[in-house]
């Protein structure tokens, strides 16, 4: 059994499930199943032990670039002990950090926790509850501790914006950086992966009524349409949410410096 060659650290909403699905389907790479093994973070999963992650990378062939994506990595403070596993089991290895607006991630985190029913509050008051919807969006704040282990050489900023535009350029420029030879493609036919477009809000009990095919198929030909309507809106964010003036100003400033100093981190970030 094998480990892997490289791993793709974070940020959570940042399109790292995308990315794993893509290098998936490259001759050149293995990506591990499941995609967020989540090992080096949580102490539950570690506890497994070593073979256990080992056998997430039994079936790869010879000679493949073997990777991981685990967003758990960079969520400090959440997971401090994340680096000092990972370094001890996997030290040669190369990273990938992907990146988007701030802002934008701090939204989509919101959305997702709401969701799971782990948020209940709205947006503004949220970010002064949850600290970690800001504090995984400081991206300088979270690289910081891998740059001072493996040095900047070893980890590759990506830019979700930047990947969404040029997807094909920027799927070779990260297969360049992790040793692929001969070419990658992005595969368009591949649908974006992780995507929560329609909000819905999970309930005690969501698993059985909503996800177990006999309920889904008892649920439409039982169920009046105009009934299943009323209460999927009842359970489903309408709208983006929005933050204040205040905390956008407040959020602004904040991610400004964090900006800066992924600059004097990193170098430029596109």
């Amino acid at each position: 059994m094998t480990l892997p060659d490289f791993v793709i650290v974070g940020a959570m909403k940042c399109g790292t499930s995308t990315l794993h699905a893509q290098l998936a389907a490259q001759k050149q790479f293995f990506m591990s199943e499941p995609k967020e093994p989540n090992f080096f973070s949580n102490d539950d999963i570690y506890a497994k032990g070593e073979g256990w992650y080992r056998s997430l990378f039994k079936d790869a062939s010879a000679g493949v670039i073997k990777g991981e994506s685990s967003t758990h990595y960079t969520k400090l403070p959440t997971y401090p002990k994340t680096i000092e596993r990972l370094a001890a089991l996997i030290p040669d290895a190369k990273f990938v950090y992907v990146m988007r607006d701030p802002v934008d991630r701090l939204v989509s985190h919101y959305i997702h926790e709401w969701s799971q029913g782990i948020i209940t509050c709205p947006i503004d008051e949220a970010i002064d509850k949850h600290p970690e919807l800001v504090a995984y969006s400081r991206y300088a704040y979270q690289l910081e501790p891998w740059v001072t282990r493996f040095g900047k050489e070893r980890i590759l900023p990506v830019v979700f914006e930047e990947m969404t535009a040029n997807p094909d350029a920027e799927l070779k420029r990260i297969a360049a950086f992790l040793g692929a030879r001969g070419d990658v493609t992005w595969q368009g036919d591949l649908e974006a992966q992780n995507v929560s477009a329609e909000r819905i809000r999970r309930f005690p009990g969501y698993s059985i009524l909503v996800d177990n095919p006999v309920a889904t198929f008892l649920r439409r030909n039982l169920v009046p349409q105009t009934f299943r309507d009323r209460v999927k809106a009842n359970l489903q964010m309408r709208e983006r949410p929005e933050l204040s003036a205040a905390q956008t100003a407040a959020l602004t400033e904040i991610f400004e410096r964090d900006r800066a100093a992924l600059i004097a981190l990193m170098g430029a970030i596109v």
